[in-house]
């Protein structure tokens, strides 16, 4: 079992929600799905440091303002491996601009505002389909 602690960046904007799309080199979610900006707390970093930090290479956005909503824990299974994640969920104001990946060969491929209306769990990671649960994202 490896444990890990992520922060997450909830966005909102004109009923649109900012997901980036996960790749093959996800350690715990599968690629495909589409996941909130954020990742693991690095050893030593404060977690708006690692928000900051890992806004900015999944979007390529500043984070501006963040405030913590909530604290969820999840149990997955991936490339063989048992994860106990503990997640730490932040609504967010970003700096203007539009999203692009700017980490190279990193663990997402894309992000995008989309509509909060079409999304679906299906589509979502687990951490990703709460946080449309959480007040303010409806």
């Amino acid at each position: 079992m490896r444990t890990r602690v992520s922060v997450y960046g909830i966005a909102v904007e004109d009923g649109r929600l900012l997901l980036a799309r996960l790749t093959e080199a996800s350690p715990i979610f599968a690629p495909g799905l589409w996941h909130l900006p954020g990742g693991g707390i690095d050893p030593g970093e404060q977690p708006l440091e690692a928000l900051a930090r890992e806004l900015r290479e999944e979007t390529g956005l500043g984070l501006a303002a963040a405030r913590l909503l909530d604290a969820r824990t999840y149990a997955v299974e991936r490339r063989g491996v048992s994860w106990s994640l503990t997640a730490l969920f932040y609504a967010v104001e970003l700096e203007a601009g539009a999203p692009a990946v700017a980490e190279v060969d990193g663990s997402t491929d894309a992000a995008r505002w989309i509509p909060v209306a079409e999304l679906r769990d299906s589509m979502l990671s687990p951490a990703a389909a709460d946080a449309l649960r959480m007040p303010g994202v409806r």
